[in-house]
């Protein structure tokens, strides 16, 4: 039984895709940006390749299997090269330029590369850098991305300029996605299910109501609920923490005025001044 032709080019093209999904997983993962030109070359043909060999009933198939192998072998083997020889590397993939230095349009790398002032400075802007004279260095990538170093006093400023302790970062966990309750996130987070359940009773929140939960790096629920036009109330645990220290801190200045004992007072003084060391560094975390 003769098949009809346009099952014969669903077959054909369903064996593509899957004869380029194998290719292109042969290759290895990279993103467009970070293509070579091996590879950005032999993608679009490859891809037409492709294209034609779907449709064209009457050709054979093999040839054209014979072709699409030949155009991902050369990337292939150009990365096998880039890989051993430092050389072939930058023949192939190209090499970083410097393209600002000390505040100054280097012209010649610039017109090497053959980009433009406007281009260059639309990949600034990209990088919210309006102004040349603020920028130590720039350099443009082989994949044509640019990176940006500002000048020391124009670099933000860090905790560690300040000489700030601060706690490491650690990331947000889903605890709660379209109404259910995500057990994984609840274990990664340290939170348990009846720890959720007090905290979406503060803010009166059915859980069928939650579009995503998630607990913040201090331990907070963050909630974003199917109705938008709800107002969520948020706790105020962080803040409540706060006025409690700052009341012992005062507390304990108290104590120390009203008391006769000379060792009593050093202690009460001494322990007020830690208080105040805490509030100093943790005041601009709890009233986030």
């Amino acid at each position: 039984m003769e098949i009809p032709e346009w099952l014969n080019i669903v077959l054909r093209s369903l064996f593509l895709v899957f004869f380029l999904f194998l290719l292109t997983k042969w290759l290895g993962k990279k993103q467009l940006s970070q293509l070579s030109f091996f590879e950005y070359v032999a993608g679009i043909t490859m891809g037409s390749i492709a294209a034609e060999l779907s449709t064209g009933l009457e050709r054979n198939m093999l040839p054209g299997i014979y072709s699409m192998l030949v155009w991902a072998g050369i990337p292939f083997i150009a990365g096998l090269l880039a890989l051993k020889s430092k050389k072939a590397r930058n023949f192939i993939e190209g090499q970083e330029v410097v393209v600002i230095k000390n505040g100054k349009i280097q012209e010649e790398s610039l017109t090497k590369e053959k980009y433009t002032v406007e281009e260059l400075l639309h990949l600034l802007r990209k990088k919210n850098v309006f102004n040349i004279a603020d920028v130590e260095f720039a350099v443009l990538e082989a994949n044509g991305d640019l990176n940006v170093m500002f000048k020391k006093e124009k670099q933000p400023i860090t905790p560690k300029d300040l000489q700030m302790e601060v706690a490491p970062e650690r990331p947000p966990h889903t605890v709660i996605l379209e109404g259910k309750i995500m057990d994984s996130g609840l274990s990664a987070s340290g939170m348990t299910r009846e720890w959720l359940d007090v905290e979406l009773k503060k803010r009166n929140i059915a859980l069928d109501n939650v579009y995503i939960g998630q607990v913040d790096p201090f331990g907070q629920l963050v909630v974003d609920i199917y109705d938008d036009n709800m107002q969520v109330p948020q706790p105020k645990d962080r803040l409540m923490l706060l006025s409690a220290l700052k009341k012992c801190g005062a507390d304990l200045e108290t104590f120390a005025l009203a008391t006769e004992d000379e060792k009593a007072k050093e202690m009460y003084s001494r322990n007020a001044k830690k208080i105040e060391e805490i509030i100093q560094k943790s005041e601009h975390l709890l009233r986030q």
